[in-house]
Formats: structure tokens, C-alpha cells, sequence
């Protein structure tokens, strides 16, 4: 869409002559033609989506009903994290757009634009635009005394969710009401790509507890419901995403011909071709690709196995009636598990994960109050078929020894609490490792439910090795980062394990899977798989 045409049309003489220099790329057109009430772009480095922000408050400058005087009366803030962003970043992109010399900036307390101009309509646009640095929960204070139009979340990835939860109090309280007609009232916002642990995921995305997100959906259906009957019928969020700057070809990067704001670059494409050389995957697939991550300081444990977009796809796994679920389980202080079946195609179902709520919880308190009312939950009491669920755990050896803050084997909690358990064959981390990684290789070999959220993210990074400085020289760690996403991981490891063929240190020779040899109790052998444990 080229855009100063296009916006001209849509507010015709109120679009100012200034913005016909304006080209909005085909995403931040779709943005400027929404009328949400919460907007938000998220885009690669340098796409363009800042820019977009700042000519979508000149057009609701522009768009603003004039009050009695004639003057179209708005006043935004302008939040970045940082007051040293805040100064070199938002404020340099809106004064090369906004120039100085038609909105000056009085760089005092509080920073503040102001655009007066003069209309050939004889009306005129009066802009003020309050900058506002919020760093850290505290500095939602400095919103508290503003009465705005609109708000505009500069990257808002850097910004702590109780801003916006604030800012959309803020809005839609100038100008007064005795003072012109409402016109407009919003909140836009921009951001590179982020953790999918940030707020801005769960409202673009949806919540991963689908529990949580009916929750969600019926609350803005609701909301929706009553602004139709004030006559307000606007749409209450909406969120764009632009296409990454580059594609991924036979293990390079070469120009993505549907990227944005490419004739906005000086370089052009190279501008992001230039930007991948020497950085990890994980910041180039967030930064550059525009892809959900997080950036760690290490290297993801399945990194050369695990693709987020053909691993990670979303999905509701049903049990499969008439099998044992097993259930891999992580001892310890924050104890994890995670059931899961294999298909008749040898697939693993990883059908959920229950985790410690609590940082330190016992193995009986997580038996009793964790695991068994979950287990419930997913699965009922009985399988389609109306026969009762039959579970057998799996744990680390070392479980059958003393727990950690319970004077008991930890097998033995599992068995009080009337559950069968093996322990695995090893807990050596190498053979655990790759008995999730022969899953991750196999074509179709795992699938993952939506609600093993920890497992996911696991896989995307939480679960990494810690990077280690030796000389000068970034290396390693030999074993993974003991953090919230490392008891989940064991536990599918120890889920994994028995199912796979697999080098057993301790053994010293390949394991034979339980699957491998019979799928179920009184099934005819899988020769192919026996015979390929046994080679």
C-alpha cells in the first residue's frame, strides 16, 4: 500500500501534507486501518514499525474532532524503558519525522513535543506529546497524573505489563468532554520479537493454559458486548506481524523478498545480512527472523535437534485408550512430571507435564496435591473404552534412595501414594540426552500437547548448557543449567529412556526398548525395531 495516498484518502484534508512522504509497508498499513482499542506491530530490527507509531499519532492528531475553537486538541505519551533510549531512540525517530522545526521539544520535566499547524480546512492540529522514560514496576507512577488521548509502547518487549495495564486508564481522558467531542482513544505499541514468557505473547498469542485463555475470551467478548451498547463498536486488541527480514537457505541467510521497509535501509537488504555475521541463532531468529525465543547466555541442550517450527506446532493430544500412560518423573526439591505414550508408529505423545508450583515441595505434597488431582484432570478415570487408567512411573535411580527433605525413599512415597515405578536404566545425562533426541531425529517421532508448556520452552532454550569463559574462549558447560526448565526436561528424559535404543553406559551395550519389543502386553513382537536395537 503506498501510503501517504492511501492515508490522505482516508482522512482527506485532515491527513496533513507532510505525510504523503510517509510509504507504510503492507503490515503497518493493515495496522493503520484498525481501529482497536490496543494495537501492537512486532517486527524484525529496522522493519519500520517505530516509524509506524509515531504516523499513526499524527493521523489521530489529524483526525481529532476540532473543539469550539476550531484547534484539534490530543496529547500522547511516548514510554520507552530507558531514559538513555528514551532521548536516542524514540525521541531521535519522531523528531526525523516530526521535525523540530514544526514541533519543537522542550527537553525539561516532563520532555514534550508540541505540533501546532494550521489546516487548509482553517482548523489546527495541536499535538503534544509527553516522553516518559519507565524502566522497573515503580515508574507506573509517572503515568498516575496524565490525562491523554493515546499512549505509544516503544518497544514494548522492554516494558514491564503493569505499563500498559495503567496506560489504558490513562487514555481517552483528553480533551475533556466539555471541550470537544470524543473522537479517539487507544493504546499502539511496538517491539522486536520476545520470550514467549512475556505478556505481550499471552495477548498476542493466546495464554498456553487453555483454561486461562476461555477465561480470556470471555472476558472480551463481554467487554466487546458492552461498548456495542454505549455505541462504541471498535474491536478491543489487535496485533500485526511482519515477515522476517531473511530467509534461512542450506544453512545461510539470503534476502526474504516479502521484508519490509527494505527502501527505508540505506544498505537495503544488506543492512540484515550485515546484522546475522558472528550472532548466535537463538538473537538472529528473534531479532532478525522475528520469531518467539530467548536469548541465552549458552547453548540450548537440543539445539541441533529441536525446530520450533515443525516440533513446537501446537496441538491437543488424546490418551490412547487401552495403553499405560507412563509417566517420566524428576525427584528433588522441585519435582516435575511428564506422561506420554507411544503410537502404534512408534511416535512419542507427550501428553502434558505437572510441575512444582512451589520452589521447594516434598515428594509426598507433590504426589497428593500435584500430581494426582492433575492426573485426574487430564485424563478422567476411566479411557474411552470405560476401563480404568493404568499408570507406571518412571524414575531416576537415585530415587530409590532417601529424598531430599523426606526421611523416606522417594520410590517409596510413589508406591504410598499407590502408583507402580521402575527406576530407568541410567541416569547418565549423555544416554538420557539422546534418548529425547533419537525422538527429536525421527521423522514424525514426537509430538508435543499444548499444555506441556514448560517442555516447550525448555526446548526453545530455558533448558540450556551455561556458558563458560576459559582464556578468552566461550565454551560450555558439560551439563545443563539446574533452573525451573531443567526438572520438566529430566522428567521427559526419563520418559524417553525406556523406549529408545540406545548406548547404556552403565550396560555397555544397547538397550532394548520396551515399545521395540512388544507394544503392549501380549503383542506380537516389532521385529524391525528389534532388530535394529540388537545390531
Amino acid at each position: 500500500m503506498a501510503a501517504g495516498a492511501a492515508l490522505a484518502d482516508r482522512f482527506g484534508t485532515h491527513a496533513g501534507p507532510y505525510i504523503a512522504d510517509y510509504n507504510a509497508e503492507p503490515t503497518c498499513a493493515r495496522f493503520h486501518q484498525s481501529d482497536a482499542f490496543i494495537r501492537g506491530i512486532r517486527g524484525p530490527m529496522g522493519s519500520g514499525k517505530s516509524v509506524a507509531c509515531v504516523m499513526e499519532m499524527v493521523i489521530r492528531a489529524h483526525q481529532q474532532a476540532p473543539d469550539r475553537k476550531g484547534i484539534r486538541r490530543t496529547r500522547w505519551g511516548a514510554i520507552r524503558n530507558t531514559y538513555g533510549e528514551l532521548k536516542t531512540t524514540t525521541m531521535k525517530t519522531f523528531s526525523a519525522w516530526v521535525p523540530e522545526s514544526i514541533a519543537p521539544i522542550n527537553r525539561g520535566e516532563p520532555m514534550t513535543a508540541r505540533l501546532v499547524l494550521r489546516l487548509p480546512d482553517h482548523t489546527t492540529v495541536d499535538m503534544e506529546v509527553v516522553f516518559i522514560s519507565c524502566d522497573k514496576p515503580a515508574d507506573v507512577g509517572k503515568l498516575k497524573s496524565l490525562d491523554l488521548t493515546g499512549l505509544w509502547l516503544n518497544e514494548a518487549s522492554e516494558l514491564d505489563n503493569s505499563i500498559l495495564d495503567m496506560g489504558t486508564g490513562r487514555v481517552g481522558r483528553y480533551p475533556e468532554k466539555k471541550d470537544a467531542p470524543f473522537t479517539w482513544a487507544g493504546v499502539i505499541m511496538d517491539t522486536n520479537s520476545m520470550d514467549d514468557d512475556h505478556w505481550w505473547y499471552g495477548l498476542a498469542e493466546g495464554a498456553d493454559d487453555p483454561d486461562e485463555q476461555a477465561k480470556i475470551d470471555e472476558l472480551k467478548n463481554n467487554l466487546r458486548d458492552q461498548l456495542k451498547k454505549l455505541g462504541m463498536d471498535r474491536s478491543l486488541m489487535a496485533f500485526f506481524e511482519q515477515p522476517p527480514a531473511l530467509l534461512e537457505a542450506q544453512g545461510s541467510y539470503v534476502p526474504n523478498p516479502a521484508a519490509e521497509n527494505v527502501n527505508g535501509q540505506p544498505m537495503g537488504h544488506a543492512y540484515w545480512l550485515l546484522l546475522v555475521a558472528g550472532k548466535d541463532k537463538q538473537w538472529v531468529d528473534m531479532y532478525v527472523m522475528n520469531k518467539y525465543g530467548k536469548v541465552i547466555d549458552g547453548m540450548a541442550v537440543y539445539h541441533s535437534e529441536y525446530d520450533d517450527q515443525y516440533h513446537g506446532k501446537i496441538a491437543h493430544l488424546n490418551p490412547i485408550a487401552g495403553k499405560i500412560i507412563r509417566i517420566g518423573m524428576d525427584f528433588g526439591l522441585s519435582p516435575a512430571a511428564v506422561p506420554g505414550q507411544i503410537n502404534a508408529m512408534g511416535k512419542l505423545l507427550v501428553l502434558g507435564e505437572c510441575v512444582a508450583k512451589e520452589r521447594s515441595m516434598g515428594m509426598t505434597q507433590f504426589m497428593n496435591d500435584a500430581l494426582k488431582p492433575y492426573l485426574l484432570d487430564r485424563f478422567g478415570r476411566e479411557d474411552s473404552n470405560g476401563d480404568p487408567w493404568k499408570f507406571l512411573i518412571t524414575g531416576d535411580p537415585a530415587g530409590d534412595k532417601r529424598s531430599e527433605n523426606d526421611e523416606v525413599k522417594g520410590f517409596d512415597v510413589v508406591r504410598t501414594a499407590g502408583f507402580d515405578i521402575e527406576a530407568a536404566p541410567t541416569n547418565n545425562f549423555s544416554a538420557r540426552r539422546d534418548g529425547v533426541a533419537w525422538f527429536l531425529n525421527k521423522r514424525d517421532g514426537i509430538a508435543i500437547d499444548r499444555t506441556a508448556v514448560m517442555v516447550r520452552k525448555g526446548f526453545r532454550g530455558g533448558y540450556h548448557y551455561r556458558r563458560v569463559q576459559i582464556g578468552g574462549e566461550a565454551r560450555y558447560a558439560n551439563e545443563p543449567y539446574k533452573n525451573k526448565y531443567s526438572h520438566p526436561h529430566d522428567a521427559l528424559q526419563y520418559l524417553a529412556l525406556p523406549y529408545v535404543a540406545i548406548e547404556v553406559p552403565a550396560y555397555g551395550k544397547k538397550a532394548i526398548p520396551e515399545w521395540a519389543q512388544k507394544l503392549n502386553r501380549g503383542a506380537r513382537s516389532h521385529k524391525p525395531w528389534a532388530r535394529r536395537a540388537g545390531r
